[in-house]
């Protein structure tokens, strides 16, 4: 695991981000952990997030990009402080390169249009957001890079549960890159959270975690 990874896990941990315990997802299953994005909110847990979106997209040289785009609402903060993150450690490659955000509604007075910030046209997008879950989110935002010509080059998110979808066998991450072609990168797994708090938590916390997966691990999708 890299630094930026454990750092990351950690704060998410210490600001209860992350937190462990018994809870009943929309799913309906019951899991020993939760994870809530929208409460990185302070300046060192939105410059750890920052830091990790960053090194992940420059040590990932599959991901070829010409602008970023974060999807309403978790999206668009993640996109912006990337950015910032990406111009301070390359600037020669990120400098000049521009984001953007989806409107909710789209807007027909003023400027216009179904995005804020840089245009999408002709340009290969690269989308930023915190979890993948039924995949409603990915493919709004591909509706959008289509509609403003745009192409889909990638997705990079925080967590990869590594769980697969209720009725199917495999995850919706797996999914949406069969369906899209494009990489799916995380931040961190479920297996990294395991691996960093194995002899920092009770044993028989992470056992429930290692239960859990066992019992909703993602099969590959068949070539």
């Amino acid at each position: 695991m890299k630094d930026h990874q454990a750092r990351l896990i950690e704060l998410s941990y210490a600001n209860n981000i992350l937190t462990f315990g018994d809870y009943t997802l929309k799913s309906g299953r019951k899991s020993p952990y939760f994870f809530n994005s929208g409460l990185f909110k302070s300046g060192s847990t939105l410059a750890a997030v920052a830091y990790s979106f960053a090194q992940t997209i420059i040590d990932s040289p599959e991901l070829e990009f010409d602008i970023i785009l974060g999807p309403a609402y978790k999206g668009i903060s993640l996109a912006a402080i990337t950015l910032v993150k990406l111009a301070e450690l390359k600037p020669e490659k990120y400098g000049d390169m521009e984001y953007a955000y989806n409107r909710k509604e789209k807007k027909d007075h003023g400027e216009g249009g179904n995005t804020v910030g840089g245009s999408l046209k002709g340009k290969r997008v690269l989308i930023l957001d915190d979890v993948i879950t039924a995949g409603t989110a990915i493919r709004e935002s591909l509706s959008i890079i289509e509609v403003e010509q745009g192409i889909l080059a990638g997705v990079v998110i925080i967590l990869d549960r590594q769980e697969r979808m209720v009725d199917f066998e495999h995850s919706m991450i797996d999914q949406v890159k069969k369906d899209f072609g494009v990489p799916i990168i995380s931040l961190f797994t479920l297996n990294d959270i395991v691996q960093y708090f194995t002899g920092k938590l009770p044993d028989e916390d992470i056992k429930k975690i290692q239960d859990y997966i066992a019992l909703y691990k993602a099969k590959p999708i068949a070539q």
